[in-house]
């Protein structure tokens, strides 16, 4: 999706957004609801491409994205890297059994 279209489909729209920017069990439970959301990657790939700094991002902590920007500095696009991992993860999963029986 271009932009942030993206985020009029995330399942936060629907809780109080104070529940994405509290601490402790608040964080795990905005984790759980990211879990099941169709815009994960697009909602993951934006806070970290635009360095935001608080509040639960398709279901990482600003503890999580910083270590996570820390181990991957030369990083350049996230949104790019984290949409063609999840396109090539679904294609695997789409992808006919290629076992050779013996």
């Amino acid at each position: 999706m271009i932009g942030n279209e993206w985020s009029a489909h995330g399942l936060c729209r629907t809780v109080n957004p104070d529940h994405l920017f509290g601490e402790g069990a608040a964080q795990n439970r905005a984790k759980v609801l990211c879990g099941g959301c169709g815009v994960r990657t697009e909602c993951l790939a934006y806070a970290l491409d635009e360095r935001i700094e608080y509040g639960v991002w398709g279901g990482m902590t600003e503890r999580d994205r910083r270590a996570l920007l820390r181990r991957r500095p030369t990083v350049t696009s996230w949104q790019r890297l984290l949409e063609t991992a999840r396109d090539k993860h679904e294609r695997a999963l789409c992808a006919p059994d290629l076992a050779v029986e013996g």
